[in-house]
């Protein structure tokens, strides 16, 4: 195995852990549903927002927080946020008529993304708010405004390319959003158009996880609406999108341990550590260690409602050093944000059932798993996302509580032995991995045990999930806790009510 296992083990919150410790129900799931599949735990997606609200409570402010849909496409989900006070960003023709659909009204709902006619037709028939990249989209809305007679659109100004006052900091490029050196001709475009258009205030979309940039970002967005009404407009709303990310493991050590042993791998002082010698985006040169990680960096103790909270904090050196919480508030602009992954933490895994398992090609070497799921259905690595996956045994004797994961002890005897293996799929690929990296198991996985992927709400269930040789994506269900039991139905027949003909486990066996 080639040294100590480097394990990754996943954080857990109490309800996917309680999930977990229901090995008796994953399996029924699986028999019943097929492999993969995907469970999403739609109460843990309104604990989350209640997390981002304190945060607008410690800073007294007020806004909307709007979840990004296109990290699931789950109707349960979605039907179950509905029920609260958060509204949805959309990026779609499609995910617009979904979140109309669950009960969303449309003050509740953001369109952005890119456009197409039918997508801006909808948002302005439905009297959504619009965030508009550029000319060619508000020249568009408003086009379509006049011809069908609609009200005026509510509207944001999407912007880009924010510069700091001071020590400089530049935010990254983006293909969203209009640079804001261009401000003044859209603000125009915008008072020429205000028979068609209302403007409600700005927006900025950062695929980063710098707070500094983005806090350059939200102080440029400041000084726009402080232009904006220098012209006798009445903006009052400024929305930083999302990208305040997760924490995906429980032992930030684990993380540190793995990515300095896969440097030396990189550099072959030590025994590989992923199926052909991959990098992650590093390699090797003469010796010396080329390129940059392209993984998501799984430990981030800042992160999800503790990361708005330190935006929230943070001075603004062209404001006098104030806080950006303290300059919103004395406005009294409303902070709208668009929380996807961050919102969808501990939400949901996804199962894999284990149909072979290969011995290793040489002594000492890792076992060759293949599961009943494509690496599409499991898009962790897609997301540059490295984690363990929990083993479910078939037969409840093995582990404690009937899951295993991390370094174990067999009941009543010594330490079980930790296996390395390679996780294939289904495909008739060669690149059909579940996960590029070496895999470290604390027990051996036999072929009937599942694998859970924790945590995989996010992003990791269905972004990239496809039919490729027809084979057929995860299908999906909604469970939730009942009476000290778990109750679950198809995603598709979730909503936030007690369901009749929903089906119910307790933690001694199926009902």
């Amino acid at each position: 195995m080639g040294g100590q296992p480097l394990y990754l083990v996943p954080r857990l919150g109490e309800r996917l852990s309680s999930l977990l410790d229901s090995p008796g129900l994953l399996h029924t799931l699986v028999d019943a549903l097929g492999s993969p599949l995907n469970v999403v735990v739609p109460d843990q997606l309104s604990a989350n927002l209640e997390q981002f609200r304190s945060v607008y409570g410690r800073h007294h402010l007020s806004g909307q927080v709007l979840f990004a849909h296109k990290a699931n496409r789950s109707s349960a989900l979605l039907r179950r946020l509905a029920a609260t006070d958060a509204g949805v960003d959309v990026a779609s023709l499609g995910e617009l008529q979904h979140a109309l659909g669950a009960g969303f009204t449309p003050d509740r709902i953001t369109a952005t993304g890119p456009k197409n006619p039918e997508f801006l037709w909808l948002a302005a028939r439905t009297s959504v708010t619009v965030a508009l990249d550029g000319h060619g989209e508000l020249e568009h809305l408003a086009a379509l405004v006049r011809e069908h007679a609609l009200p005026r659109t509510r509207i944001l100004l999407r912007l880009s390319g924010f510069e700091s006052s001071g020590v400089r900091t530049l935010s990254r490029r983006s293909r969203f959003g209009t640079p804001v050196r261009e401000r003044q001709a859209l603000l125009a475009a915008v008072e020429r158009h205000a028979d068609a258009v209302e403007l409600t205030g700005v927006a900025y979309h950062l695929d980063t996880t710098s707070l500094a940039e983005k806090a350059t970002a939200l102080e440029g967005c400041l000084r726009v609406l402080e232009e904006c009404r220098d012209r006798g407009m009445r903006p009052s709303v400024v929305d930083i999108g999302g990208g305040f990310g997760v924490d995906y493991l429980a032992d930030g050590e684990q993380w540190a341990r793995y990515t300095t042993a896969l440097t030396a791998a990189v550099l072959g002082t030590r025994p590989p550590l992923t199926w052909g010698g991959h990098g992650y985006g590093l390699r090797n040169e003469a010796g010396t260690i080329r390129g940059s990680l392209g993984l998501y960096p799984a430990h981030r103790p800042v992160a999800g409602p503790r990361y708005l909270d330190e935006l929230l904090t943070h001075p603004a050196a062209s404001f006098g050093g104030r806080t950006l919480a303290a300059l919103l508030l004395d406005h009294l602009y409303d902070l709208h944000i668009e929380p996807g992954r961050a919102l969808l933490d501990q939400c949901g895994l996804t199962l894999a059932r284990v149909l072979e398992v290969r011995e290793p090609e040489s002594a000492g070497g890792e076992l060759l798993v293949r599961l009943a799921a494509k690496a599409d259905d499991v898009g962790l690595e897609e997301h540059g996302v490295l984690m363990d996956p929990v083993v479910v045994p078939r037969d409840r004797g093995r582990g404690r509580a009937g899951v295993v994961m991390g370094p174990v002890t067999a009941p009543g005897g010594p330490a079980a032995e930790p296996v390395a293996v390679h996780l294939f799929g289904t495909l008739c690929l060669e690149t059909d991995l579940i996960t590029r990296r070496t895999v470290f198991l604390p027990v051996r996985p036999v072929p009937g045990d599942l694998l859970a992927f924790a945590n995989t709400a996010g992003y990791c269930m269905d972004f990239h999930a496809t039919h490729a040789q027809r084979q057929p994506v995860a299908r999906k269900a909604a469970a939730w806790q009942e009476d000290g039991g778990w109750r679950w139905c198809l995603d598709d027949q979730y909503w936030p009510t007690t369901s009749p003909g929903a089906i119910g486990y307790d933690m001694g066996g199926a009902q």
